[in-house]
């Protein structure tokens, strides 16, 4: 009888997945029995007591509140201004600044410093933005 290279290789395949099936099969070949869990009798946790809210003062009459920056800063104009110094100038009056090509190719903006800003939104003035976006273009580039 003669034996091609095919048909054994198929012999061995079926035998590698037969183990493998074995191997996996639900029913254990490990004679020890299963241990199952077992509960020990709970104490009672210690009981805390709730913690009191804090303390709030009332405010002096005449006197006012402030409000976070970003709720109540007045939104720059850096129209012109270098990407990155335009970028720093609103984050630390407290906006979050998205910032995105102002050119139609929509490059990403990876050094900030070779860019100049050419429009914003919202416009300068605005004092209701939590966010800025600033639309950029390489400096060598015309708005």
């Amino acid at each position: 009888m003669k034996v091609t290279r095919r048909a054994l290789a198929a012999a061995v395949t079926a035998v590698l997945a037969a183990v493998a099936l074995a191997a996996c099969s639900p029913e254990s070949s490990d004679p020890a029995p299963a241990q199952t869990a077992t509960t020990q009798p709970t104490t009672a946790a210690p009981t805390t007591e709730p913690t009191p809210a804090p303390e709030t003062t009332e405010p002096t009459e005449g006197a006012t509140e402030e409000a976070p920056a970003a709720e109540t800063a007045e939104v720059p104009d850096v129209v012109g201004m270098n990407h990155a110094e335009a970028q720093s100038l609103l984050r630390s009056k407290g906006f979050m600044v998205n910032e995105e090509d102002a050119s139609p190719e929509g490059r990403m903006i990876l050094n900030n410093s070779n860019w100049k800003v050419c429009s914003q939104d919202p416009q300068p003035g605005a004092t209701d933005a939590l966010r800025v976006a600033i639309y950029s273009v390489k400096l060598n580039e015309s708005c």
